[in-house]
């Protein structure tokens, strides 16, 4: 009996389908059938040749060898996964399987994923394509029920591999291009580089920035409320000109007000957009300190082991109309917790779709992140998993509830000839905000005197004053950026960039970004690993390598609107509009073209991390780097690559202020340090550790802990030890 060969993208998945399938019989790497055979790759088990494969002379980094551009590129079996490939390939070269099924994850990269493998491979038999946005039994079955033709996504493919190459052509060039014209490990990357150049820029605004000092007004009312002084034509609460406040706040500081208007008006507040993965990373940085890598790697688990949301890599915040159907579904399935009473309550009437959040031409590749029909047990969660599921649950439910309703009262007094202002708002209904249970979970923007409760007025009444301040303040630098404020500006470059730069806003519009949804948390790892930028408390910064990488990158390189642009090119190759080979061709022009400006740079490259320390291999001198764990030695010499951990932080913590220590050192020298000072031998902690484990905890004590531990990240004390065996026993 003929059979069809389901090709998944990871064992979790392909275990799935096989028992959705009813594929029983275990072989090696793969689960078979009456109809299927159910095998998977391990992520990406082909890649695309390193230089030397098409020039044995590529083997050795020269400057003279450069620029690199293969007329054709050549795949080849990645080593540490050769032995899956081989078990895929003896299961798709069957002679009893007459087609195939691409089942990994569905998206540009899950299509690169199976497409290289059965070139690869060499198989030419016909191809069709499960696209499921869940791993559910019911999406699977479903899914296979509207199994779709191979021949819809070649265009998807060829985008993957225009990526790739294009990635490969530029970025090889460049890297080997500035690393033997400096003999310094420097990587430089199509995506990398302009975001880089981003951080360096928003430091330089920092840098440069002089703060200038303002004034303004405000009235304290016998009534207990305050009015802001506001100017009359220009609506500006503040103003630069001291001697012209203080001079006004002579003239009204002995006077009674006025209400001059009264305006009431019932506003609505409607719900944040549902999650795409750029916002949810973003959100669980701000509110968890998560990174974007960290925050991706939860949802992967939230959605191939637990199946209990949608398809994390998408960039859409809506969902289409043939979805709405399930929401009953999605709703009955977290009733559960202290989700019950918003779900049980919606699900009293029926569930109203609108275009606030149901909209079929903003859906892309993958709808918004969802929860699923799979019904949760949330004590299965880690800590971290609950938290991310918990985000994605109360931004599903919020778009299901009616607007935020309130009455909105501004209120208008002159003071003397000066005009102030204030602002009070009644709750008509909570709405969608019921969900929430801190402001830490949202963002409304209203300002500081949205809040105030004002006593009943009419226009025309008089307020006694009970004095008014002179108040002032400085203007304050932008933040630097953290995780979630950088993946902001990769979305969206142009709202980070210069407004004079006409070029790059025409080019990128208003949500053209650089890299893709999937990728940017994997750019700024990388940026990481490479030592080009690094982390200072919560900002991230520049490192004195990733500046004098900026300086020897070509400018074009640095640039977001280019890198935008190609994002477009891409974009448009996937829709059939642009044909790769013509943006290939590109990518190799722009490839000489950044080899003959490095090659032709007379800029030095010089280590300034230098130590006293010499390599244990070659020798030379030991670089001191921070890396994101804590600081490292790495040899100098490209080739040698030497690296060794000289601290870490731990998750041991301080006794005098309690934040994480820092471990130092070798053998028994190693010793503990604080950034408020506090030093520890290791042995010293370990004794102290050991002489409080004994210590018995009271009762409280445990649920305090409990309460408030992290089941990812333990507080490594002796009391969280103590009270950790208590729980066990």
């Amino acid at each position: 009996m003929p059979k069809t060969v389901v090709l998944a993208e990871k064992p979790s998945v392909g275990r799935d389908i096989a028992r959705v399938l009813k594929c029983t019989k275990k072989g090696n790497g793969f689960f078979e059938g009456d109809k299927y055979i159910v095998t998977w790759a391990l992520g990406h088990l082909v890649t695309l040749a390193d230089p030397e494969a098409y020039d044995a002379k590529f083997k050795a980094w020269k400057l003279e060898d450069l620029p690199m551009l293969p007329n054709e590129t050549k795949l080849v079996v990645i080593k540490n996964t050769s032995k899956q490939y081989s078990a895929v390939k003896a299961q798709l070269t069957r002679k009893d399987v007459n087609d195939i099924v691409i089942a990994t994850d569905a998206g540009r990269e899950g299509e690169l994923v199976a497409r290289w493998i059965l070139e690869k491979a060499r198989i030419q038999k016909p191809v069709k394509r499960l696209w499921i946005s869940s791993v559910t039994d019911r999406a699977i079955k479903e899914g296979f029920a509207k199994l779709r033709d191979g021949k819809e996504y070649e265009n998807l493919y060829y985008s993957a591999v225009a990526r790739a190459e294009a990635d490969w052509v530029v970025g090889m060039n460049a890297t080997r291009a500035l690393t033997t014209k400096h003999n310094a490990q420097l990587s430089c990357g199509r995506v990398q580089t302009p975001t880089l150049a981003m951080i360096a820029k928003r430091e330089e605004e920092i840098r440069s920035f002089v703060p200038k000092e303002y004034y303004g007004m405000k009235a304290i009312t016998e009534k207990g409320f305050q009015l802001v002084w506001q100017d009359a034509k220009t609506k500006e609460r503040r103003n630069f000109n001291k001697p012209a406040m203080e001079t006004l706040h002579s003239k009204v500081k002995n006077q009674d007000a006025r209400v001059t208007d009264i305006n009431k008006t019932e506003k609505k507040s409607y719900a944040p957009a549902l999650y795409d993965l750029t916002e949810l990373q973003r959100d669980a940085n701000r509110i968890f300190g998560y990174s974007a890598k960290e925050t991706l790697s939860i949802l992967q688990r939230l959605y191939e082991q637990h199946k209990i949301v949608t398809y994390p890599r998408t960039d859409s915040r809506y969902i289409s109309t043939d979805m709405v159907d399930t929401l009953k579904e999605r709703v009955e399935a977290i009733r559960a917790h202290s989700y019950k009473p918003i779900a049980s309550k919606l699900l009293t009437k029926p569930i109203k779709a609108n275009k606030s959040f149901v909209n079929n031409e903003k859906v892309t590749d993958h709808h918004a992140i969802i929860p699923t029909e799979e019904a949760v047990l949330l004590s299965k969660l880690s800590d971290k998993e609950y938290k991310i599921y918990d985000l994605i649950v109360k931004r599903f439910l919020a778009v299901l509830l009616p607007p935020f309703l309130y009455e909105q009262t501004n209120i208008t007094a002159s003071i003397g000839t000066e005009q102030f202002v204030a602002k009070g708002k009644t709750v008509i209904s909570q709405g969608w905000k019921e969900v929430f249970s801190s402001m830490e979970e949202q963002e409304d923007g209203s300002d500081s005197l949205t809040d105030q409760l004002l006593p009943s007025l009419n226009k025309g009444d008089t307020l006694q004053i009970r004095k008014v301040e002179l108040t002032s303040g400085k203007t304050k630098p932008p933040e630097p950026f953290n995780e979630g404020t950088l993946l902001s500006a990769m979305e969206n470059p142009a709202k980070y960039m210069e407004q004079t730069d006409q070029k790059l806003v025409k080019t990128l519009g208003e949500t053209g970004g650089i890299g893709t949804v999937a990728t940017r948390a994997d750019i700024i790892e990388k940026l990481f690993n490479s030592f080009l930028m690094e982390k200072r408390g919560k900002g991230l910064h520049i490192t004195s390598k990733g500046k004098q990488l900026l300086n020897l990158a070509p400018e074009d390189l640095k640039s977001p609107a280019l890198t935008g642009e190609w994002e477009q090119k891409l974009g448009m190759i996937a829709k059939g509009q642009l044909k790769k080979t013509a943006f290939i061709n590109e990518m190799k022009a722009y490839a000489k073209q950044i080899v003959h400006e490095i090659k032709n740079t007379d800029q030095k490259f010089k280590h300034d991390n230098i130590t006293g320390k010499r390599c244990p291999d070659c020798d030379k001198p030991m670089l001191e780097v921070n890396g994101k764990k804590g600081k490292m030695l790495v040899c100098q010499d490209r080739e040698c690559g030497h690296r060794k951990n000289v601290s870490k932080v731990t998750n041991a913590r301080c006794p005098k202020c309690r934040k994480k220590l820092e471990l130092r050192g070798e053998g028994e020298g190693q010793m503990f340090a604080c950034v408020c000072g506090h030093r520890e031998k290791l042995s010293t902690f370990q004794e102290r550790r050991k002489n409080n484990s004994n210590q018995k905890a009271s009762k409280r004590d445990v649920n305090q802990y409990l309460k408030k531990q992290n089941n990812d990240e333990p507080v490594n004390t002796a009391l969280a030890d103590a009270l950790a065996k208590l729980k066990l026993k």
